[in-house]
């Protein structure tokens, strides 16, 4: 095959490629483009039959209104959200971390049964532990406060698993270097470990914290109070409230609420991508 020949195979196959993803991207983004099309328009044009997915006169009186309603705490609910899902993501990467060094580098008995019965624990529903997780969170006095959004589940068996995976994946030579200059385990973890999974901690702090940040079940049973509601909380009484009222005005607040995420995957999509790759150091 000529050099020619091999060009013009090679353009039409990743033409195609792309040409699939733009295809798959549309399918993607076309829910998120119609929301916030819809945010800028009126009541009666988002009703209107056959839908406009572009506004004849566009207005942000439906953005004004999410933001200056009385019972609506847009500002309040997303910085609890964060505020949640920050205190939720330091949590789980304290907890973690170690343990996952443990099952890695640790050679105690039971390590493998024990990890593989952690494992096993992913499969058990979350309704299964809810009652006995509210119960304890009414025993601690901690209903209604950011304690009770933070550290249920804060043991994240996930957590364990991508970072036990990714600490395999570093040298043992270079745990060795460091006993020899006197580390212990500790040292090790500290020393050697940590600075080397940059990207796996970054990589799962990013997935604890976006998952937190949507969480609407557990919130919405633990919290009854304006001051401790996160935003799918309080999105979901905008829904509630205003549905047939004012449609625009629960299609701005969703938009809102999807800001935070947007910034916080463009800023960390690259560390993201190589945390989870999880491949001999190039996850550094």
């Amino acid at each position: 095959m000529s050099i020619a020949q091999l060009r013009h195979s090679t353009f039409f196959r990743y033409f195609g490629v792309y040409v699939f993803l733009l295809v798959l991207s549309a399918f993607v983004l076309f829910p998120l483009v119609i929301a916030v099309s819809q945010s800028f328009m009126t009541n009666q044009e988002v009703n209107r039959w056959p839908p406009r997915v572009i506004p004849v006169e566009p207005t942000i009186e439906s953005y004004r209104l999410v933001l200056t309603q009385q019972d609506v705490r847009l500002d309040l609910w997303l910085r609890n959200s964060v505020v949640a899902a920050t205190g939720y993501t330091i949590a789980v990467l304290l907890i973690c971390s170690p343990a996952a060094y443990a099952f890695a580098r640790l050679n105690f008995p039971g390590n493998k049964p024990l990890f593989a019965f952690l494992l096993a624990t992913i499969m058990i529903p979350g309704q299964v532990t809810l009652i006995p997780n509210y119960l304890l969170m009414r025993d601690l006095k901690w209903l209604d406060t950011f304690n009770a959004l933070i550290f249920p589940g804060a043991a994240n068996v996930f957590g364990v698993f991508l970072l036990r995976q990714f600490f395999m994946q570093v040298p043992r030579e270079l745990e060795e270097a460091a006993v020899l200059d006197g580390a212990g385990y500790f040292g090790r973890f500290w020393h050697v470990i940590l600075p080397l999974s940059t990207n796996a901690l970054t990589a799962l702090g990013i997935f604890v914290f976006l998952g937190h940040f949507n969480d609407l079940f557990w919130p919405i049973i633990v919290t009854s109070s304006l001051q401790t509601r996160t935003l799918p909380v309080g999105l979901s009484i905008i829904q509630s409230s205003y549905a047939g009222q004012y449609r625009p005005m629960i299609l701005a607040g969703a938009v809102l609420s999807t800001l935070p995420v947007l910034i916080v995957y463009s800023i960390f999509q690259r560390r993201i991508i190589q945390g989870v790759t999880l491949t001999g150091m190039g996850g550094r």
